[in-house]
């Protein structure tokens, strides 16, 4: 046997410390990137949060200070200070620099909690360049500071106080991270979704750089939030329906409200977790909130229609948030719920509940359910529609419709669908591509607004069946990205105002009814130029009002020629190309989600029935604008 096959105590490498954090961070915090990053500050907050939990904190603060370092405090009752009776080093010290310290173990000083359970902070403090804590408690202010997870001095006290509470400055390591700037906007987002979650907490976040600061206190709770997500819609009852309720150490509510929309909005949490994937608890409430409705129907001989949980969903807007001892996470961003026995739970509580409620309110009850039995209606009429629609493209001798000008690649990662405002520039984006991998789809005029229509409206509507024809991957339930036909799709539509309704339109029907095609970074914008200025016989490609300012102010304007498009149609193949379609020189921009909850509210707001949140929208965000067409 060689030496390199031995395999003995001597070849067991041991990283004491915090070592074994800076050595794998992703396995920590899940990367290095923004999301990592953030998650540092997500972190110290959870802490905080802990303490609200537990009855202690009413306030936590988040600061985002000018030389790149954030601080984040609270008001609880302040990280202990005294010798820990094994380690015999001040308990902050345990916390800080051993993984797996913490008061959240054994269940009695943190009944629920969030972060990483105990190996959080210690986890932050590897990873940053210095972090100084100072905790008041006691009648004193201590504080002590380290350096890349190390101890760089000793607990001192530095004053005295008769407040409580803990704050924690740290400077992320550009040796660990890619990037280095705190996201205001990101941060904020979350202390929303957590001042929902923990109503009678202020949390708030100061940005110092750009003097900017914001607070979230919400008395109402998850449903005030569930108000909130209907603000701009016509909701079916005045007030949202709340169910509490706690049992065998599982604290369980909902808040939910129905609309007269046509999709369903749902948020769902797990000791203030966001489970984007759901898990038992969804899963629980969807089947609590079928059974009590077609109980209702049948025992009240309201209708004979057996409603299926798409049905029951229709024009719902809810969050569920549970607290729970020994959360189990699975899925591939571990944000899903796998405790088995809080199915049976919460459906049981959900049901009991909701039957109660339709039983006391048998107008609200009678409204949600014809709504109900509508959808079910719809729903059936837009599988004919839809049935029908695929039985035409099979009769037209190919699944593919005929207004899309295929590319050769078959490669869904190569490829890319341009979607062209009318036949006249589609006409020239065709003479303009390379076939090889650009197809070009135009559509007539402008879709169907879907935030106004049911699903059998837009099964019925040509312009839409054939933009979901020729993506090809199906729509809401039945949508599979596995299926989508080009991995670039690109909104290519004129720089005036009746373009940009057309983009704000095609957003709406990708959002609501295919979001994972924007949350796998398929979808784009186009940018086409707004100017074309004619200079010594040369010409200059511009966005927007501000470049052909700033472009005038450095050449003077006499001896220039300039022409502002209105549509794509102005151009010439060559143009088309060289300003817009060509990959090494165009400007695209992706469209992303960064916050589901106010992209969700915003599509409401100007797609929506409702005038009036629309005006005060625009009267809010006016000044904002960068491009605006007259």
């Amino acid at each position: 046997m060689t030496a390199d096959r031995e395999y003995k105590a001597d070849k067991i490498t041991v990283l004491k410390g915090l070592k074994a954090v800076r050595l794998r961070p992703a396995m920590y915090i899940g990367d290095t990137s923004t999301r990592g990053l953030h998650h540092l500050i997500y972190e110290a907050v959870d802490n905080g949060i802990d303490e609200c939990l537990a009855g202690f904190c009413s306030l936590i603060k988040v600061i985002l200070n000018e030389d790149g370092s954030a601080t984040i405090l609270d008001d609880g009752r302040g990280i202990p200070v005294d010798i820990h009776p094994e380690e015999k080093k001040p308990a902050v010290e345990v916390v800080m620099t051993v993984l797996h310290a913490g008061g959240k173990f054994d269940k009695k000083t943190y009944k629920v909690s969030g972060g990483l359970h105990g190996v959080g902070i210690s986890v932050v403090n590897a990873l940053s360049d210095f972090l100084e804590v100072k905790i008041k408690r006691d009648n004193k202010i201590y504080r002590q500071r380290y350096e890349k997870g190390i101890k760089a001095s000793e607990l001192e006290v530095i004053g005295e106080t008769n407040e409580t509470g803990t704050e924690i400055t740290f400077m992320p390591d550009k040796e660990i991270f890619e990037c280095l700037d705190f996201d205001f906007d990101l941060v904020s987002r979350r202390l929303r979704e957590l001042a929902y979650l923990n109503p009678g907490v202020k949390l708030v976040i100061e940005d110092k750089r750009k003097d900017n600061i914001k607070e979230f206190f919400f008395e109402g709770g998850i449903k005030e939030f569930v108000s909130d997500l209907n603000k701009g819609k016509n909701k079916l009852t005045s007030e949202p329906i709340y169910i509490e309720k706690e049992k065998n150490k599982i604290k369980v509510e909902v808040a939910i409200q129905y609309n007269d929309s046509y999709k369903e909005t749902l948020h769902s949490f797990c000791n203030n977790i966001n489970t984007v994937e759901g898990g038992t608890h969804v899963v629980g409430f969807s089947t609590a909130l079928t059974r009590a409705i077609n109980e209702y129907i049948s025992k009240n001989l309201l209708s004979d229609t057996r409603l299926s949980g798409n049905d029951v969903k229709e024009g719902l807007t809810a969050v569920i948030s549970i607290k729970i001892p020994d959360p189990q996470f699975e899925g591939q961003t571990k944000t899903k719920l796998g405790n088995s026995e809080v199915k049976g739970l919460i459906s049981s509580i959900v049901y009991s509940n909701l039957s109660s409620f339709f039983e006391e309110n048998p107008k609200n009850a009678k409204l949600i359910i014809q709504k109900c039995i509508d959808a079910a209606k719809a729903r059936d009429a837009a599988k004919k529609a839809r049935d029908l629609a695929r039985r035409k493209s099979v009769l037209d001798s190919g699944s593919l419709p005929g207004k899309l000008a295929d590319c050769q690649e078959k490669d869904p990662s190569k490829a890319e669908l341009l979607i062209v405002e009318g036949d006249s520039a589609g006409g020239s984006v065709k003479q303009a591509r390379v076939r090889e991998f650009q197809a070009v789809l135009p559509l007539k005029g402008k879709i169907l607004n879907v935030e106004k229509a049911r699903i059998d409206k837009i099964f019925r509507n040509n312009e839409i069946t054939t933009l979901i024809s020729a993506i090809g991957s199906s729509v809401e339930n039945e949508f599979d990205i596995n299926k989508v036909r080009y991995h670039k799709i690109i909104i290519m539509t004129d720089s005036d105002v009746d373009g940009n309704h057309i983009t704000t339109l095609l957003l709406t029907f990708f959002f609501r009814y295919m979001r994972p095609l924007i949350e796998s970074g398929y979808l784009y914008i186009a940018m086409p130029p707004l100017y074309k200025v004619r200079m010594n016989k040369k010409d200059y490609y511009l966005q927007n009002d501000a470049e052909l300012k700033k472009f005038v102010g450095g050449n003077g304007a006499s001896n220039l020629n300039i022409q502002r498009y209105k549509g794509l149609g102005e151009m010439n193949p060559e143009q088309l190309w060289e300003t817009t379609m060509d990959p090494e020189k165009r400007i695209i921009k992706q469209v992303t989600i960064e916050d589901s909850v106010i992209a969700d509210e915003i599509f409401s707001i100007l797609m929506g029935d409702e005038v009036e949140p629309r005006r005060e929208f625009i009267s809010k965000y006016a000044k904002e604008v960068k491009n605006l067409d007259i």
